[in-house]
């Protein structure tokens, strides 16, 4: 199925919240609600420490908040992981990693347009896990294959059991850290990156796509065999404005953009209103236009968001709040002048 657009609202998963319920309850304020990730709950809420279950070789300290790696415990587990890899449990995130996604797959949530679940993918994961010598795992030719493959199973396995509650279900694949992918990473060029990622994709289930904050090769992105790309406009307008071919051959391939345009922080928030929300949004529209890119199938296949997930704030989670409502009143305000 196709993922909605019309400009309706989601957001990503992230969020500042200690309360469970209340940060459930904030995602379904949105059109396309999805389960939050609540660091400051739980560090097993950490996107790094869930993607991490069950993979062989962790180190998880709680009580410190450290996640590693060793090779010693990996080369010990994987016999483990592999007679486990028909079964499908094994893959989900539990209750002891998030106990809101359990209450998100216990709602009814059929009569909604589409519902979105997400997991840390693979190169973001690569960089964050340090092995036993402070080595990105990334750059281990032995593990890095087989975490392309463990990844994929566990986000077919959380998109498998969304589909069940709505069949317009989809997934992000959180990648913050393809924005450093060709920084200094010597030991990982572009063209393994972009070999890796579709086939990477090729064991992925659909709808699925990326989201990022950062500032990534859009070019590179946006040339990925994916269905939703999802960013942070309201930082990167004019960089992201100037890549309308890619869009375009995007939009084209019948692509989703999500457009991260409410800031959550809360010196940048407190600086906007909707009116200057909506006119930076539709500067970078008008700019695609004028470079050949279809405005009108553009925003029928458009979301609205936060520009960015936040944990920081003097007033903790009051700003975002206030940032997805901002989300909601904006999405009605452009639906209605663009008769959508």
């Amino acid at each position: 199925m196709p993922i909605p657009g019309n400009l309706l609202t989601t957001a990503m998963a992230v969020m500042p919240h200690t309360d469970p319920d209340a940060a459930l309850d904030l995602a379904l304020s949105l059109d396309i609600p999805f389960w939050p990730q609540l660091p400051n709950f739980s560090y097993y809420e950490d996107m790094y420490v869930q993607a991490a279950e069950n993979f062989p070789g962790i180190v998880l300290d709680v009580e410190q908040r450290k996640l590693g790696f060793s090779m010693d415990k990996f080369i010990a587990e994987l016999e483990e992981t592999m007679a486990h890899y028909e079964d499908p449990p094994y893959f989900d995130v539990s209750e002891d990693y998030s106990s809101v996604y359990h209450k998100f797959l216990a709602m009814d949530l059929s009569a909604r347009p589409a519902i979105r679940g997400q997991l840390e993918g693979p190169i973001s994961f690569g960089f964050n896990v340090l092995d036993q010598g402070g080595r990105p795992i990334l750059f281990d030719d032995s593990v890095r294959s087989f975490m392309f493959e463990f990844m994929a199973k566990r986000i077919n396995v959380q998109l498998g059991r969304l589909k069940a509650m709505n069949p317009n279900a989809f997934m992000f694949v959180d990648e913050p850290g393809l924005q450093y992918l060709f920084s200094s990473m010597a030991g990982y060029n572009e063209t393994q990156a972009r070999d890796e990622l579709d086939l990477f994709f090729s064991m992925v289930d659909r709808p699925c796509g990326i989201h990022l904050c950062g500032n990534p090769d859009w070019d590179f992105l946006l040339g990925l065999n994916l269905d939703i790309v999802s960013m942070d406009i309201y930082t990167n307008a004019e960089v992201f404005a100037a890549y309308a071919p890619s869009v375009k051959r995007f939009l084209a391939r019948g692509g989703t953009i999500v457009w991260g345009i409410v800031p959550t922080g809360f010196e940048a928030f407190g600086k906007e209103d909707l009116n200057s929300l909506a006119a930076q949004l539709e500067t970078v529209w008008s700019v695609l236009g004028s470079r050949g890119v279809d405005i009108p199938q553009m925003l029928n296949s458009s979301l609205i968001s936060p520009a960015t997930c936040c944990l920081v704030n003097p007033d903790r989670e009051k700003t975002v709040e206030k940032a997805f409502a901002f989300v909601r009143e904006l999405s009605a305000m452009l639906r209605a002048k663009h008769d959508l």
